[in-house]
């Protein structure tokens, strides 16, 4: 069964794409995660929920949510960069080990708007934009090390969340990602809203990495916005700021069919709401419970 949750970045915490003159700390976002009806959130930005173990942990029994996952960035394509990635993972996996047990994911994400050759390009890379074949083996090196330290320092599982504006974007790279790398080490994190700007069927992608999916993100896409943002040649940034990513319902990701998809292939991880939250939509915690009523709306 599929389990619903958020993530502190539907708070303005990490992307801050949400500004608002009071702080939103940690007790307040996850009051309004359990007040509009989610079972579970991830870490967020490390330092921005508690780090000591039973801290934490008292803090999320309190409010009935479970630790799921912890997003860390890394930096894959320059090798110095991997030993550094690794221990900010292995350091997220032993706090999340300590709290949830083994249940818990990192979630490995590229180097987010390192690159801007990538960034000038976002939802129009072609097969000719993607890494060199050196470039690949450092990469996928990167993520095998960081999965292997995780595993063997914390006992938790890796999983790659694909994103536009940096290396593994389009389908063809993720497919090419997944084909490289161990999966005994490295599941997929599938990320509505990126796979489909990127220029993907997500309903298609459960069906061709059902093997991988370890992990489900939620975000729908604007249409009219995603179209002008290639058309225009927009910048990620930019793009997101003009409403690319809209709430649960409002765009063209049809969600019904992506659950179905998802009970086909037997699918009973977590699925996490990752909004970006804009002046237009109110505050994070209007737009939560308008994402979490349309799930349940169709079924979830």
């Amino acid at each position: 069964m599929i389990r619903i949750a958020n993530a502190p970045c539907s708070w303005g915490v990490i992307e801050r794409t949400y500004e608002d003159e009071r702080a939103y700390d940690y007790t307040r976002v996850v009051d309004e995660m359990q007040e509009t009806g989610f079972d579970g959130t991830e870490l967020g930005d490390w330092g921005f929920m508690p780090t000591d173990p039973a801290t934490l942990r008292a803090e999320l029994s309190r409010r009935d949510l479970s630790l799921i996952a912890s997003w860390v960035t890394a930096v894959l394509i320059d090798p110095q960069g991997h030993a550094d990635s690794a221990d900010r993972a292995v350091r997220a996996a032993r706090l999340m080990a300590e709290v949830a047990g083994d249940s818990p994911l990192i979630v490995v994400g590229d180097n987010l708007f390192a690159y801007q050759v990538r960034n000038k390009i976002v939802g129009r890379v072609q097969p000719s934009d993607s890494m060199s074949d050196h470039q690949w083996k450092t990469f996928v090196d990167g993520i095998h090390h960081i999965a292997r330290r995780v595993l063997e320092e914390a006992g938790l599982r890796t999983v790659f969340h694909p994103h536009c504006a940096t290396w593994i974007e389009a389908p063809h790279e993720i497919a090419k990602l997944l084909e490289l790398t161990d999966p005994g080490l490295v599941g997929l994190c599938l990320d509505t809203g990126h796979y489909h700007f990127g220029g993907g069927d997500p309903v298609e992608a459960v069906h061709r990495h059902a093997d991988r999916i370890r992990h489900v993100h939620f975000k729908d896409c604007d249409p009219l916005v995603a179209a002008k943002a290639r058309r225009e040649g927009w910048e990620y940034n930019f793009a997101v700021g003009k409403g690319l990513f809209c709430e649960l319902g409002q765009g063209e990701i049809d969600f019904a069919a992506v659950l179905q998809a998802l009970d086909e292939i037997d699918y009973d991880g977590w699925a996490v709401i990752e909004q970006d939250v804009l002046p237009s939509m109110g505050t994070p915690k209007e737009a939560a419970q308008r994402n979490r009523d349309f799930l349940r709306s169709v079924g979830v």
